[in-house]
């Protein structure tokens, strides 16, 4: 596709989305450093830098639903600022403390929360943004934008904190991660946002009910949130167990392992770049079941790995498990964003932030089976959950749509 019938942006969303890229690289920075300064400057152990990282999950768990409530009373762009704002904070104390040499586990936990808080409101208000900044025929391009940011903080931030840290020090890790947050800061606050109709004041209980009533009895909306938190659980669970099956089983090395882990990320890449041209050829019911029936043919590629011990396939297990899903998060955000009024967007994506919340336990499920019965059972485990989500949206209204579904306004 050339340039000049690429579809364009408008500047107002373009200033978004260079906002997302930075924050999101601020985020994976920040989250990749943190263990490594806890192990080799406050010299913790495993067990330890296990509770840093449930400090800096568990802001998913517990401020989603209060980040979707704010998203829908307040300016979503000053609420992004403010969050963002936060964990430029959080990330200079910790700078600031390591070069007084104060640092402590306890604080580097905390601070880490606060960081990961300002994740999530930003998660949360984003998809809310979109729509009021791009026009509904512009949604999928506008999304895939977004994502496309995502995946390369995703799949590049990990390794420059680990070579900031590495050859710098701990301190300009914190530092660089801090300066990507200002930055996004600033284009935020040069944004402009429509105005929205005041939201009504009522009991907060009464704001979440209704968003998750509107999730939970929307025909399209109810299997895409079901089928997400069963990919959630089943991909964690392959997660949990590989690493130790990669190198008892495949007999990979410390390398090898991490070159077959990138190809996850390599994947999310490729799904972004291609997940335009992709929405444009195919119908639009088809590609919210490319996701899931990708990661159901991923795990079965894992679980063939049993028999066929092939780094190559395992490999094209993960490349799979990236494409799938990134193709699947820039489907149903559309969906979400035109099915859904727009004074209920913030809760509507708070509930999705909260699919994450099957991550530990498949992490957990992981642990226990492939303690008590080997990392075998848990990939054949993996492949009967993954179809379970395949079937879950397969059954679904979702996969018959044909097109976008019209952008619906308060009156629905």
């Amino acid at each position: 596709m050339s340039d000049s019938n690429a579809p364009r942006l408008p500047s107002t969303f373009n200033r978004l989305a260079w906002s997302n890229l930075a924050a999101q690289s601020a985020e994976q920075i920040a989250l990749a450093a943190a263990p490594i300064v806890a192990v080799l400057l406050l010299g913790v152990g495993e067990g330890q830098t296990g509770l840093l990282q449930t400090a800096l999950t568990l802001p998913f768990i517990l401020f989603a639903i209060p980040a979707g409530l704010l998203a829908d009373r307040i300016s979503r762009r000053w609420l992004m600022a403010g969050a963002e704002a936060l964990r430029a904070a959080a990330l200079l104390a910790i700078l600031l403390l390591i070069g007084l040499h104060l640092l402590t586990l306890p604080l580097l936990a905390l601070l880490g929360f606060i960081a990961v808080c300002g994740t999530v409101v930003y998660s949360v208000a984003a998809p809310a943004l979109v729509p009021s900044l791009v026009s509904p025929q512009l949604l999928r391009v506008a999304n895939a934008r977004i994502e496309l940011a995502r995946t390369i903080a995703f799949a590049a931030g990990p390794a420059l904190g680990g070579v900031l840290v590495g050859w710098l020090g701990a301190a300009p890790a914190f530092g660089f991660a801090a300066a990507l947050s200002v930055v996004a800061v600033v284009l935020l606050s040069g944004l402009y946002e429509p105005t929205r109709a005041t939201a009504p004041r009522r009991h907060p209980w009464q704001d979440i009910r209704e968003g998750a009533a509107f999730v939970l009895h929307h025909a399209l909306l109810r299997p895409v949130f079901v089928t997400q938190f069963i990919f959630n659980t089943a991909s964690f669970l392959l997660l949990a167990v590989f690493v130790p099956y990669a190198v008892h089983h495949l007999g990979l090395s410390a390398a090898g392992v991490g070159t077959t882990m990138a190809m996850y990320g390599v994947g999310m890449v490729a799904g972004a770049l291609l997940a335009t041209r992709v929405m444009q050829r195919i119908a639009f019911g088809t590609v919210i079941g490319l996701g899931p029936v990708a990661g159901f043919v991923a795990a079965a590629m894992m679980a063939l790995t049993s028999v066929v011990p092939s780094p190559l396939l395992a490999g094209a297990s993960f490349f799979l498990l990236g494409v799938g899903p990134i193709l699947w998060v820039i489907s149903t955000t559309t969906l979400r964003q035109s099915v859904t009024p727009p004074s209920l967007l913030g809760r509507v994506s708070a509930i999705n932030i909260m699919s994450y919340g099957a991550r530990p336990v498949g992490s957990a499920l992981g642990a226990i089976v492939g303690g008590l019965y080997g990392a075998e059972t848990c990939l054949y485990l993996a492949v009967a959950i993954f179809a379970a989500q395949a079937l879950v949206i397969l059954m679904s209204p979702a996969v018959s749509l044909t097109h976008q579904p019209e952008m619906v306004g308060e009156c629905a």
